[in-house]
């Protein structure tokens, strides 16, 4: 089983937006016992008394114009610890990179990935808590998880 954290700053939009449409995209193609997949935030401003927010509503409604459900899931941060329990951490943007890198220390196995460089596009996932553009971080979570898929997919062949 691959086990796969997707990490954004707050673990409240794109992060949790990337488990859930991966997780979906895996069962549709029946490989949903195949993956193990989390989320989580490279800061703590969505975790307040060590209980994370939900879910921010206008991913969660952008999800769920998919069909795509994400309750229950809270935001939690990323730990050191969590390096060795991993396959891959795939980071929304540069930033989430540094961070990353920063929480977790060195990356000797080379875990540590970006979304967006699976695709042709490469770039960042924009943050829709700043652009409101829900939408396109829908499209580009897809399309940078549909690229990841069918590496891991293709690799395992």
């Amino acid at each position: 089983m691959k086990k796969i954290m997707f990490v954004c700053h707050g673990n409240i939009c794109r992060s949790p937006m990337a488990e859930f449409i991966f997780r979906n995209m895996a069962e549709r193609l029946g490989l949903g016992n195949e993956f193990s997949v989390s989320s989580c935030a490279t800061s703590t401003e969505e975790i307040w008394g060590g209980i994370g927010n939900p879910v921010y509503p206008p991913a969660k409604a952008e999800l769920a114009k998919h069909g795509i459900s994400c309750e229950r899931k809270r935001a939690v941060q990323l730990r050191k610890s969590d390096y060795g329990n991993y396959d891959l951490f795939i980071g929304m943007d540069s930033m989430n990179i540094r961070n990353m890198h920063r929480i977790l220390g060195s990356d000797p196995d080379g875990k540590i990935r970006k979304l967006m460089e699976f695709t042709d596009r490469g770039g960042d996932v924009a943050d829709p808590w700043y652009s409101g553009r829900f939408d396109v971080a829908y499209r580009d979570i897809y399309d940078g998880c549909e690229a990841l898929l069918d590496l891991l997919v293709s690799e395992e062949a």
